[in-house]
């Protein structure tokens, strides 16, 4: 969160803002160096590491929960009799001199014999939870809170995070059904945060704000593998769980006291004269929403629908490198947990930072006049895209290559980053009174790849782990990625649409004006 604050400190209103809400602002930005709207980034960017630790704390922790001994054992012996197998499959699997694949195995041997495919579904159960709440989720901070809404997904996740360990002992369904639960709180997060964003940021910062918030995602992926790979190796697969569990209320506790739902209902911390640009920027904030969202014009959409394509194509890239990059760091390049855990965070630890630096690069051309708001999402997305697309094309045939390996999936991990200045902020763009209900939908399409992924690889790895098999992992994607170019690059726009603007509100209060003031940046 170190550079979500270091943006707060030199963020100033003429490089957003009209004159007159410049001078609304210039009292408050000699008193503080930090807007409160700001802070309520960085808040929900925590909140949001928190549930992406939660998230992959699992594909860490899975490699020192399984007994890879008695597995490997069974696929010997499964496999003994077919000899041509056998040889076919050593000369698509990489040796090392430096390491002792038996004496490595045993240390890190947990108590569980999971199998790939068993492996898999714990994986991907957290997705199932995850797709189930997203709809509703998104509705719902609308209609109700967006704030309690962040919090109950946080407090899902902690209770469910403890009662894990139990849950594996008594039988790995348990296991599964406490992911499933995880899952249900991380679904509602992405669309209580867009409609966060929605209410708090001026349209000119969205850019800054939204990756500031999303980068969180990245921070969280870092953190929970290195403290996860820490804790399994000196106190126990157990730890990770309760620890990590218990890390959350402090977070909790704040975002209950400090955050509101929109600026008008903000008591605390906040300066009047904040709060009159914020409303003002937007327009006047609305008292009731529309009373129904216009289902016929968003699917019949071009722009959404780009997102929408966009979003699923990127996540089956993103999931597969966050769920399965510690499992084809650790067979196929044959690192053990603590070099594992390591090299697996710091591609994500490199995409924070280059979220937070393309955030701000964009922020600074279009304030400029240099490139439009449309333009600034197809630069986020193809980086997003185009560069994974191309160092997923290179690792599929470098063979076991580590020094390589690594470094292609560092850049490929890094500039994934592009997506939170491109496609994932666009819905705010194209319709921010159904910002969340639009994050909804398309997350929930795009959450398909998080439980397919890991079944995926699972069945495709199965006693067979071998750089052939990853390579068709890997080509898949990058068909993938291909469609996303396309598509969003031919239809993907940054203009408010239409539809948006429907005329369905209260008309009890005259003085009502709409949600959002037309934004004229393109």
């Amino acid at each position: 969160m170190i550079t979500g604050l270091r943006v707060c400190a030199h963020v100033h209103c003429d490089a957003f803002g009209d004159p007159h809400t410049n001078k609304i602002m210039s009292s408050r930005e000699n008193r503080t160096a930090c807007p409160f709207r700001y802070l309520m980034a960085v808040m929900g960017s925590i909140g949001l590491a928190i549930l992406y630790g939660f998230k992959v704390n699992a594909s860490v922790a899975i490699v020192a929960m399984v007994n890879h001994t008695a597995i490997k054992s069974d696929i010997e012996l499964s496999t003994s009799n077919n000899s041509e197998t056998d040889n076919t499959t050593l000369t698509n699997i990489c040796q090392f001199d430096d390491i002792s694949d038996i004496t490595t195995i045993k240390n890190e041997d947990g108590p569980f014999v999971w199998n790939e495919f068993i492996q898999g579904l714990i994986l991907s159960s957290y997705f199932w939870g995850y797709i189930v709440s997203m709809l509703p989720g998104g509705r719902l901070a609308e209609l109700w809170s967006a704030k309690w809404l962040m919090n109950g997904s946080v407090l899902l996740n902690l209770v469910a995070s403890i009662l894990t360990p139990i849950a594996a002992r008594i039988h790995y369904w348990l296991f599964i059904a406490m992911r499933f639960l995880q899952g249900i709180g991380g679904g509602v997060s992405f669309p209580a945060m867009h409609v966060m964003i929605a209410k708090w940021a001026p349209p000119h910062e969205r850019n800054v704000i939204a990756s500031i918030v999303y980068a969180g995602t990245a921070l969280g992926t870092v953190i929970s593998i290195l403290l996860t790979g820490l804790l399994a190796v000196n106190l126990g697969w157990e730890s990770i769980f309760y620890i990590e569990g218990a890390l959350c209320l402090i977070w909790c506790t704040i975002w209950w006291l400090m955050i509101a739902d929109s600026p008008e209902e903000q008591t605390r911390f906040i300066t009047q004269e904040e709060k009159n640009y914020i409303i003002m920027s937007l327009g006047g904030h609305k008292k009731n929403i529309p009373k129904a969202i216009p289902w016929l014009q968003v699917f019949r959409s071009k722009p959404f629908i780009a997102i929408l394509i966009a979003h699923f194509c990127s996540n089956f890239g993103w999931y597969m490198l966050l769920i399965e990059l510690p499992t084809f760091m650790n067979q196929i390049l044959k690192f053990n947990m603590s070099s594992n855990t390591g090299l697996s965070s710091i591609p994500f630890f490199c995409m924070w930072l280059f979220t937070m630096i393309l955030s701000e690069v964009l922020a600074i051309l279009q304030k400029k006049g240099l490139i439009t708001v449309t333009i600034s999402r197809k630069i986020g997305t193809l980086f997003a895209s185009l560069v994974p697309m191309l160092c997923l094309i290179q690792v599929s045939y470098i063979g076991c290559d580590r020094t390589k390996a690594v470094v292609l999936m560092t850049i490929a991990v890094t500039c994934i980053g592009g997506m939170y200045s491109g496609f994932l902020a666009n819905h705010i763009d194209i319709a921010p009174n159904f910002a969340g209900s639009l994050v909804a939908i398309t997350n929930f399409v795009a959450t398909i790849p998080g439980f397919v992924v890991p079944v995926f690889v699972g069945q495709l790895t199965h006693g067979n782990q071998t750089i052939e098999a990853w390579r068709i992992v890997f080509l898949v994607t990058i068909i993938l990625y291909i469609i996303e170019i396309l598509v969003y690059t031919i239809f993907g726009s940054g203009n408010e649409q239409p539809w948006n603007r429907i005329e369905a509100f209260d008309e009890e209060a005259n003085d009502q004006t709409l949600p959002l003031r037309r934004n004229n940046t393109k």
